[in-house]
């Protein structure tokens, strides 16, 4: 493959390059109902000779598939030491749909990018999501239920989190009431109060957490490292790409 066929359609960088994959969203949450999207997450490797060049490979892919999503290896650690939810919960999903032995190691490390940071980040993003639900109440007279659910479940897995140092993204025995919220079956009222008490005790469980204050940043960039040391020695799967950033040889 040429350096210029992947700047064309990056999609081959998720296509041939993938090393974590897996489903996440309302299937990964166990919170899945007839009609529920399949929401794919991946992790790409982009070959190390292709940094070499001034058109750097992209952070992140949409695609090919609909509701398909991926990212290079760096900005996903990177994303992961900062706490992001989305991200940490990919690495935790029960739905692994493809992994190779970079992925396994990605995997491996799980716990290097736990922190107490999370609570920062999780309550954060989740006040950020309440505003948008208020504004919907306002515009619209009711929120986006299937936004509250999701809320409510990102709030208690802070929260058992930060209590048990575990990242469990399946709602377990909360689904029947997580969805009787999606269903619009609980008054917003009640939905509030919920929120308020998941958020009080998420506060509380960062006093007592046993997480490290900070994940562990130099496993995670050895990591890195190391990967990117293998793709630029692997032995005869990136010979054309190599020999073209080399010699200038099929560089546009």
């Amino acid at each position: 493959m040429r350096p210029e066929d992947l700047v064309r359609d990056p999609t081959l960088y998720v296509r041939d390059h993938t090393v974590y994959a897996c489903v996440m969203g309302s299937r990964a949450f166990g919170l899945a109902t007839e009609g529920s999207d399949t929401d794919r997450r991946g992790v790409f490797l982009a070959p190390t000779p292709l940094y070499w060049r001034f058109e750097k490979p992209p952070t992140h892919v949409d695609g090919p598939a609909d509701e398909q999503f991926s990212w290079e290896l760096e900005r996903f650690c990177l994303l992961a030491l900062r706490s992001n939810p989305n991200v940490l919960e990919c690495l935790h999903s029960p739905l692994v749909e493809h992994v190779d032995d970079t992925g396994r190691e990605l995997l491996s490390l799980r716990e290097a990018f736990l922190s107490r940071q999370a609570h920062e980040t999780f309550v954060r993003y989740a006040i950020g999501q309440r505003r948008k639900l208020e504004a919907d109440i306002r515009q619209h007279g009711e929120p986006r239920w299937k936004h509250a659910m999701h809320l409510l479940r990102l709030l208690g897995c802070c929260r058992d989190l930060l209590r048990t140092g575990r990242l469990v993204i399946d709602a377990g025995e909360e689904r029947e009431p997580l969805l009787a919220v999606k269903r619009g079956e609980v008054p917003w009222s009640e939905v509030e109060r919920r929120m308020n008490r998941l958020g009080e005790e998420a506060d509380a469980a960062l006093a007592g957490s046993a997480l490290p204050a900070e994940p562990d940043r130099a496993r995670v960039e050895d990591f890195v490292i190391r990967a990117r040391r293998a793709s630029a020695l692997q032995a005869g799967a990136d010979d054309e790409v190599v020999e073209g950033v080399v010699t200038g040889r099929g560089v546009g």
